[in-house]
């Protein structure tokens, strides 16, 4: 049972611009310096993704935590990288890293274990892309 839908239309690619149906999320998207663009005075795909994926997984890390009767305050860093692949394309590889606080250290890894395994991001990129989660120091 679908529960909530949205969509985005793109235009121009990686020097172009993104925007929501809804008109809530419009911006200009440009190739950064790394990849061959101009300047990185401009988002990309990456760091949108990187932005949904970490506010997808604070959410199921907090809701993982209220299940349990914990009470935690948390922040999530998501890295979104490219790598080459063996084909000659790109692949992400994407690192999790969270600060959680309110619970021990074998506590908030455990939660961290549980979020990742409930957080649609993480269900929908398992298997495919080289995703690592670990606590912040």
């Amino acid at each position: 049972m679908l529960i909530y839908s949205t969509a985005a239309k793109a235009k121009g690619g990686r020097n172009g611009e993104v925007a929501t149906e809804d008109g809530v999320l419009s911006v200009s998207v440009r190739m950064p310096k790394a990849l061959g663009g101009a300047n990185d005075e401009h988002t990309n795909p990456e760091q949108l993704f990187a932005a949904g994926y970490a506010a997808c997984f604070d959410s199921a890390l907090n809701l993982v935590a209220r299940t349990q009767k914990l009470k935690i305050t948390s922040e999530i860093r998501a890295e979104v990288g490219l790598i080459k692949n063996q084909q000659g394309g790109f692949d992400l590889k994407v690192a999790i890293e969270a600060k959680i606080e309110g619970v021990e250290k074998a506590q908030a890894q455990a939660l961290l274990e549980a979020a990742h395994a409930v957080c649609p991001y993480s269900r929908a990129i398992r298997g495919n892309v080289d995703c690592s989660i670990s606590l912040a120091d």
